[in-house]
């Protein structure tokens, strides 16, 4: 009877995620489509110049020459494009507007969606432990990934960049074959997209998807099968828009998946995959914190789960080396026993219990909990809906969300080195009569993770579009505060949070002054 009572449970919990997760894609695909095709006010005709984030030198990967336009090969491929082009559906014509916002926009979205949908927590064994995630075994319950909020901020680094760097070696053989686009070969092909003074070989979309398929296959391996379903919807796209003929996709493609190797070694070498700890290095952390004279935290969970990832601090960065994320911690909270510590939760206690309507918005929009793309993906939202606005090339797309997502990662790694160093108890722990908002995150309270990450976004998005002055620090400000007015955290978690996680974006804004690409 228990176990059938925790199976039914189980399917609750699902069901529950699965009903927001579709209510929220819904929502998002049916904003996503109103995009306008990419049409950029600057092609970065030298981005080959820029400063890549792995790869040092394009040459070392294998591009073949293109076939003469004037080859069999070459004609029978203009002639697949004829073939489309000459009756194509209103469902052809639907991919071709949805791909034409830009591909590294829409493997963005992808990649959001997948986090979505794998950010649901395992639920417990009938004796109350749990199993977790393991990559050498993806389709066993619970399937890998459980994409939390530092293994999604890790995730959108790593697709990011790889897209980056890819695109930079693409505009290095661009260059160097020069090959005009289908529709500027043959009149008689129609240019269903925006016209591109771009070479097209070998294919800039081609060259997202290679390096992204490649990525989204490691870290969500029970997705293959829709990642390269979405993969070659976007080739067929190209050929259909008269933008690319089929070797130009496929020595994109080719080449993406090659830089993706680059970064799938860093990937496997990275130390995120014993991140998890052991049960004897969870006891090892309340032993040090209450030798300190302090209380430790615990999982307020029934039964206890396992602190979310305790070792994620021990996971290579980008921006900077791991000394300097020793560096950044910040110094220790109030102590347990002090007048402050009770000052501070005796605040969140008033907020518990005087929730207004508006703090009650503010929580809901920032909750970014189970079944959500996390606040990594949340803010990857938000620079989303901004470029648009500034007509980007692919590569500065790219550029810009590799600068973002990379400030994103090293700041969760930042914040879970200081959450596990000082192990510091949540409100809702120290005093039963706080009840939150919103759900109790499964990891310590000091600092605010969600403040970290807002932190560091606001810092690089402001740098890149200094002309929302101070938008983004203001959206910053609310998401920490939501987490105070929530009662999830007292005001010192977000206020170090929030300065923590701006001095880690100023290391990818010095990387971005630094790149070549301009602001």
């Amino acid at each position: 009877m228990k176990k059938h009572l925790h199976n039914i449970a189980a399917i609750l919990l699902l069901v529950i995620a699965s009903v927001f997760y579709t209510s929220c894609k819904k929502d998002i695909v049916d904003r996503t489509y109103q995009y306008p095709a990419l049409s950029p006010t600057n092609e970065d005709l030298n981005a080959d110049t820029w400063k890549p984030v792995l790869i040092t030198d394009p040459t070392v990967f294998t591009v073949a020459a293109p076939d003469a336009t004037t080859s069999p090969a070459y004609v029978a491929d203009l002639n697949e494009i004829k073939a489309y082009q000459r009756s194509l559906t209103s469902d052809q014509r639907a991919v071709i507007k949805y791909w034409s916002a830009g591909a590294v926009l829409r493997w963005n979205e992808i990649l959001r969606d997948l986090v979505a949908k794998h950010n649901v927590p395992p639920y417990q064994n009938p004796d109350g432990t749990y199993p977790a995630p393991s990559s050498t075994n993806p389709f066993s319950y619970p399937q890998f990934p459980f994409s939390n909020p530092p293994f999604a901020a890790r995730a959108y680094a790593y697709v990011s960049a790889a897209e980056y760097d890819a695109l930079i070696a693409a505009y290095h053989f661009k260059k160097q074959y020069n090959r005009s686009a289908p529709y500027k070969n043959d009149g008689s092909i129609q240019a269903l997209v925006p016209k591109s003074a771009l070479p097209s070989y070998p294919s800039e979309d081609a060259v997202v998807s290679g390096a992204a398929v490649e990525m989204m296959k490691l870290l969500f391996p029970t997705e293959i099968e829709y990642i390269q379903q979405k993969a070659a919807e976007q080739k067929i796209y190209r050929i259909m828009a008269g933008a690319n003929v089929r070797g130009e996709l496929d020595a994109g493609e080719s080449l993406g998946k090659q830089v993706a190797d680059v970064f799938t070694a860093r990937a496997r070498t990275d130390k995120a995959g014993a991140a998890i700890g052991t049960p004897a290095y969870w006891t090892q952390l309340q032993t040090q914190t209450a030798a300190k004279g302090e209380i430790y935290w615990i999982s307020l969970e029934t039964p206890k789960r396992p602190p979310m990832l305790p070792l994620f601090t021990k996971v290579k960065p980008f921006l900077f080396d791991t000394l300097t994320v020793v560096a950044l911690r910040p110094g220790p909270p109030h102590s347990t026993g002090s007048p402050e510590f009770k000052a501070d939760n005796d605040e969140v206690l008033n907020y518990s219990q005087h929730a207004t309507r508006a703090n009650e918005d503010l929580v809901a929009f920032w909750a970014d909990g189970v079944a959500t793309y996390t606040p990594t993906g949340h803010w990857n939202a938000i620079a989303a809906d901004e470029f648009v606005k500034q007509n980007y090339s692919e590569v500065r797309w790219a550029r810009n969300f590799a600068l973002l997502n990379m400030a994103e990662m090293d700041a969760a790694i930042v914040c879970w080195d200081t959450k596990y160093f000082y192990f510091n108890p949540r409100p809702t722990q120290i005093n039963s009569a706080i009840k939150t908002l919103t759900g109790i995150p499964n990891f310590p309270s000091y600092t605010s993770g969600h403040s970290n990450f807002s932190g560091a976004a606001a810092t690089v998005l402001t740098f890149l579009l200094p002309d929302r002055g101070s938008k983004f620090n203001d959206l910053a400000q609310q998401a920490a505060l939501s987490r105070l007015v929530g009662a999830i955290h007292t005001r010192q978690d977000i206020e170090v949070g929030l300065t923590t996680g701006k001095a880690v974006g100023q290391y990818a804004v010095q990387r971005a002054q630094a790149d070549g690409a301009g602001n």
